[in-house]
């Protein structure tokens, strides 16, 4: 789910370093009104983490689109902020399995349909909406048209800024969709949730074949980016490879994936311009 919203922020030529942070700090507000707040719905649990994320989010987008901060530096500081919000927020506690009601938990680990967990269909629900925003709705074109050259799209009519605010806006509110699920599957909200959270999702994104210099990637591909990474933990894991191995595996996809990436645009270039010449 994450990676889907990485995967929109990197397509306009950007980053958000912040998504680990707003996971974690959404989870441990969201839990933190499910088991304190008596009488609370465990099932506005869902919308509320949506909202906060939007909220989270659009102060990315307001300091890339309206302030013109590089996307690296904006979520680099918001992802310490939002990190620190968290164990302000908390004083420094945990909220425990014990303390969460059972439907609240079951938002994540329950199987109405066919034996299927919710998480997985909150992953395809995701997936079909990002897929479908991507390639027939006019902003998901204009997102596009933004990574592939700014100055173009803003001369076609296209406004540059607004699409940019409402990716990371996107972002903020997906990541938050996140941390409610990760707060329901794992049953706690802890200070360090999501932390390093971010690299998996860029891994995800960058592997799936979504272009680091911008206006090319695919839902799809993001899929079997995911996929590929939760393979290849799983398989460290079980041979017993030390976790530090892991996060080198990850780093090294990406350089493999940026490299692959360097190499075929620059070859596409050489070719167009050939056919210029011709």
């Amino acid at each position: 789910i994450v990676a889907l919203a990485q995967a929109m922020v990197i397509i306009t030529g950007g980053i958000d370093l912040s998504v680990s942070s707003t996971i974690g700090l959404v989870a441990m507000m969201v839990a933190f009104v499910v088991a304190r707040l008596a009488g609370f719905p465990p099932w506005l649990a869902v919308p509320l983490g949506l909202l906060l994320g939007m909220v989270l989010g659009s102060v990315n987008g307001l300091l890339i689109a309206g302030g013109g901060l590089p996307p690296i530096i904006a979520t680099l500081g918001t992802f310490s902020i939002y990190r620190g919000l968290v164990f302000f927020y908390s004083g420094g506690t945990w909220i425990n399995a014990f303390e969460l009601p059972a439907a609240f938990k079951e938002i994540a680990k329950g199987t109405p349909l066919f034996g299927i967990p919710n998480l997985i269909l909150f992953a395809v629900a995701a997936a079909l909406l990002v897929y479908y925003f991507l390639n027939h709705t006019r902003l998901g074109r204009d997102i596009y048209a933004v990574g592939s050259n700014k100055l173009a799209a803003q001369m076609a009519g296209v406004r540059v800024s607004r699409t940019i605010f409402m990716v990371y806006l996107i972002s903020g509110m997906l990541a938050g969709l996140a941390g409610v699920l990760w707060a329901s599957r794992f049953e706690s909200a802890q200070t360090n949730t999501a932390l390093g959270f971010e690299l998996q999702t860029v891994a995800a994104s960058v592997v799936g074949g979504v272009s680091v210099l911008g206006g090319s990637g695919t839902v799809p591909g993001v899929i079997l980016g995911a996929f590929l990474l939760g393979i290849i933990n799983n398989a460290l894991t079980l041979v017993r490879i030390s976790p530090f191995w892991q996060l080198a595996a990850q780093g090294l996809l990406i350089l493999l994936a940026v490299i692959v990436d360097f190499v075929i645009s620059r070859q596409l270039g050489r070719m167009v311009a050939v056919r210029r010449r011709a």
